[in-house]
This record gives structure tokens, C-alpha cells and sequence, in this order.
């Protein structure tokens, strides 16, 4: 998770908000734009990048469709920070994320959600969807309960 990025963590009723969004654009038709190549990928372990995370834990399926069904799964518990992105100012923040795959394999999610083009066509961008370099530890989750 790179830190040259100014991060806060919200209200877990914004979180809850934010979420009830993502699941309202995913199932009325949000387009999933993925980044399978990042250019950060290049000087990282094959085995962090989002290509390599989503082949290993979804071998048989369309990335996209593998990706709408996670994000939908996602919960307040599951919710690391908010960030917002330092390279496109004006584009919307994006959220963190992080779940666990198979009881043992920590898995980082980034998105972003935006409204695209005069009718509102909306389109979540998932910037990483990667096995996690640093193990997660319980502080980095706000509202986990357990």
C-alpha cells in the first residue's frame, strides 16, 4: 500500500454508504474497468501483481465477472482507508479494501467509482486486486469486530 498518497478513514456510515453505491452501480449495470498491467507491476514479484492474483484465485473464470461478484461481497469489516489519488486530483478518492481468500491468503483491494459521460454511465475502476506484500494485521481495519 503506498503512502505518497493522502489517506483518512471515514465514518463507518460513510463506508456503509459508499458500499450500498458500489452494489446499486454493480447491479445496474457499472462497467468493471480493470487493471490487469499496472505500470508499477514492472519492478514487483509476479505473485503481487493484480493479473497473477485474480488468474491463481479465480482460474476458470472472466476477470470482470469474478470482480463484479467480489466487490458485491464487500462489508464495512472488510474496509482498510480512503485515499485520495495524488496523480489525478480531480478525480474521486478511492477506497481500500482488504478480504481473505482460502482462510489464509490476504488479498489488497483498491477502487474507485466514478460517473462517466453525460448519462451517468457509471464505472467502477479497480486499480489493484492483489495478493497483499505485508501481512494484514486487525489495526489496519476501523470497523472489523472481530
Amino acid at each position: 500500500m503506498a503512502d505518497e498518497t493522502k489517506s483518512r478513514i471515514e465514518s463507518e456510515l460513510e463506508v456503509k454508504t459508499y458500499i450500498q453505491k458500489l452494489k446499486f452501480a454493480l447491479d445496474h449495470g457499472a462497467r468493471i474497468n480493470f487493471q490487469v498491467r499496472r505500470l508499477v507491476d514492472k519492478k514487483r514479484e509476479e505473485r503481487y501483481t493484480n493479473q497473477y492474483t485474480v488468474n491463481a484465485l479465480f482460474p476458470n473464470e472472466n476477470p470482470e465477472d469474478a470482480l463484479r461478484r467480489e466487490l458485491l461481497k464487500l462489508s464495512v469489516d472488510d474496509y482498510i482507508r480512503t485515499v485520495k489519488d495524488l496523480r489525478f486530483l480531480k478525480r474521486s478518492e478511492m477506497r481500500e479494501f482488504g478480504k481473505v481468500y482460502n482462510g489464509t491468503e490476504d488479498v489488497y483491494i483498491k477502487i474507485r467509482v466514478e460517473l462517466l459521460g453525460m448519462y451517468g454511465n457509471t464505472t467502477t475502476f479497480v486499480m489493484s486486486f492483489h495478493f497483499a506484500e505485508k501481512p494484514f494485521t486487525p489495526e489496519m481495519f476501523p470497523y472489523r469486530k472481530n
